[in-house]
């Protein structure tokens, strides 16, 4: 049982500091922090232990042995609403009844997250990035089957490289996100303003206005329709667009199978009524090939123990002419393809875990929309890019992850190359 739990659970039967005289299992000592309480559980027939009169605190219990748990404060009058609403199907199985429990529970969950990122630009560009991003995210709870998320973000700019305040945009704070999930029959369901991703984000990741839906467990199919986010609260630390390139429209749908070790996906992706940013930062309507992007992907992964292999081939049907800003046009290659080995991954709740990843980006253009990537390729969205990334992460504190990241991006036509260096801070509360 979990200090935690083990707290919670007799501060709701009232324990007191007062030791027992009687050492209630052979492997809990007089000295341990959790005596007391487990003291009082075990006199009042919540908690048993094992025949062997041993305790065994550090062993995970299943749920239906955490119900049992439950069932019994429950009738010795604890308050303790919340774990009856988390364990009511096994209660249920038990007999006991917590109809309208959930009712009692807090109806909205509240959580946040802080991060800090310093990030050293080199190459055409040479610039840093020094900045704070905290986001309150809103739960709640609809009826049975539908939920409510909200998030708030705010972002401060310290500095840009110079000491000036770019555009005004020092520090912006916005609602970003605002949806609910639900299921229709057996069909999930997200609606409202989310976020999204693409081809694991490669292809496109930030949010969109719009629904999108999906059906089956290992057999997976799904589907959406919406406008991908456009606006203030798209601009960079510098206040410029992410992308030159912007949609007003966009659809898609993807098949999936997963197969023990393995995972496939195929999806086709269509970004329609695109206009194009040009040397002064207005939209027109383009004519260069990017007014409507259909995209082809299909994706493989195989993961066994901690180890995690990824491989994306992708395939634009943009115009392959395009103007690379010096009144040039020239044949640009609209394949992608992208691969990924990982090992591991830091855990914000396991304090020492960590994780390596690496991966190689050959993508062409019409293949990145809204990349995630920190080394930021937007500047090549004309021309395509290729290059790598390694990346490591490591849970320094619990809910406290620091990362860093190396970007070795260049342009496939002008070859012109940017490189970013990215280390960061998370914490989660």
């Amino acid at each position: 049982m979990k200090k935690s739990l083990v707290l919670a659970m007799a501060m709701a039967l009232g324990v007191t500091a007062s030791a027992y005289a009687a050492n209630p299992f052979s492997d809990v000592p007089a000295g341990h922090w959790a005596y007391d309480s487990i003291s009082k559980l075990a006199a009042a027939g919540i908690i048993e232990g094992y025949g062997d009169d041993t305790f065994r605190g550090d062993r995970l219990m299943t749920r239906y042995e955490m119900a049992q748990i439950v069932a019994k404060a429950l009738a010795k009058g604890a308050n303790v609403d919340k774990l009856a609403a988390e364990f009511a199907d096994e209660l249920d199985a038990l007999g006991v009844r917590v109809a309208a429990l959930e009712k009692k529970s807090d109806n909205v969950k509240v959580t946040g997250q802080f991060r800090y990122h310093y990030a050293s630009i080199r190459g055409v560009e040479k610039d840093h990035q020094n900045e704070l991003r905290s986001r309150i995210w809103f739960t709640g709870t609809v009826n049975d089957n539908w939920t409510y998320t909200g998030m708030l973000q705010n972002n401060h700019t310290i500095g840009d490289g110079s000491g000036a305040n770019v555009n005004g945009r020092q520090e912006t704070t916005h609602f970003q996100r605002a949806y609910v999930d639900g299921r229709i029959g057996g069909v999930k369901v997200r609606a409202g303003r989310h976020d999204f991703q693409l081809v694991d984000a490669n292809l496109y990741d930030t949010r969109m206005d719009g629904v999108k839906i999906s059906y089956g467990d290992k057999f997976k199919v799904g589907a959406y329709y919406g406008k991908p986010t456009n606006g203030a609260d798209d601009l960079d630390f510098r206040g410029r667009y992410r992308e030159n390139v912007k949609y007003n429209k966009f659809w898609g749908a993807n098949l999936g199978y997963e197969a023990g070790k393995w995972a496939f996906n195929v999806a086709y992706d269509k970004f329609q009524d695109g206009k194009t940013q040009d040397a002064n930062g207005n939209y027109t309507v383009d004519a260069a090939g990017f007014k409507d992007n259909g995209v082809f992907s299909v994706q493989a992964k195989y993961s066994v123990g901690k180890v995690a292999l990824d491989a994306i081939y992708m395939k634009s049907n943009v115009d392959a002419k395009y103007n690379n800003g010096a009144g040039v046009v020239k044949d640009a290659n609209t394949h992608g393809v992208i691969v990924t080995a990982a090992y591991g991954g830091a855990e914000a709740a396991k304090v020492g875990s960590w994780g390596l990843v690496g991966k190689y980006y050959n993508q062409g253009a019409g293949t990145f929309i809204a990349h995630t990537s920190d080394g930021d390729p937007s500047r090549f969205v004309n021309e395509g890019f290729c290059g790598y990334s390694i990346g490591a992460n490591y849970t320094v504190a619990k809910n406290m992850v620091a990362g860093v990241a190396y970007y070795d991006f260049k342009g496939r036509e002008s070859k012109d190359k940017r490189r970013t260096l990215w280390t960061e801070m998370t914490v989660s509360f």
